[in-house]
């Protein structure tokens, strides 16, 4: 019995076995319907668009107002206040702390989203653009680099959400 299922078992090894043929087809082989070549039709490359993920642009609740006293080096600070709406547009207005309380700039104008989602610049503050880093509840001012600033004030160059 045991013979009678092994003959046929190695039958059929020796066929899968056997030489198998690669056949290359030309353009007009592969033709559809409608006579067009569907193989010559597509791209050599394709670019398929990838998802960024999560950013601050897209995944925190970053409208509303901001509020801080920035450090001043020749007052007792700029207390500033930033309002961001969803149409893109800012509100900003800055008040000298010690030199003069009755003196505020106020500036309004769009402000747009770096390519990471993460940043946002204000253009239009007196002929000068501020960069902002967001993040959860607070932002970021920006040195001229758009780095955030480190060091003993470093606390004080970021702004809470009201």
């Amino acid at each position: 019995m045991y013979k009678i299922l092994v003959l046929p078992l190695i039958f059929l090894g020796l066929i899968s076995c056997g030489k198998q043929e690669k056949k290359e087809f030309s353009d007009s082989e592969l033709e559809n319907e409608t006579g067009q070549v569907a193989m010559g039709d597509f791209p050599d490359t394709i670019e398929i668009p990838i998802e960024s993920g999560d950013n601050s642009q897209n995944s925190l609740d970053w409208e509303g107002t901001y509020r801080g006293i920035l450090p001043c080096a020749d007052c007792e600070g700029i207390e500033t206040k930033i309002t961001l709406s969803a149409n893109g547009t800012y509100e900003y207005k800055a008040s000298y702390l010690g030199k003069n309380d009755a003196l505020e700039e106020s500036y309004t104008g769009p402000f747009v989203w770096d390519e990471k989602g993460s940043e946002i610049t204000l253009s239009g503050l007196g002929g000068a653009s501020r960069r902002y880093k967001v993040g959860e509840g607070k932002i970021w001012h920006l040195d001229n680099e758009g780095n955030v600033i480190k060091g003993d004030l470093a606390q004080r160059y970021i702004l809470k959400k009201e």
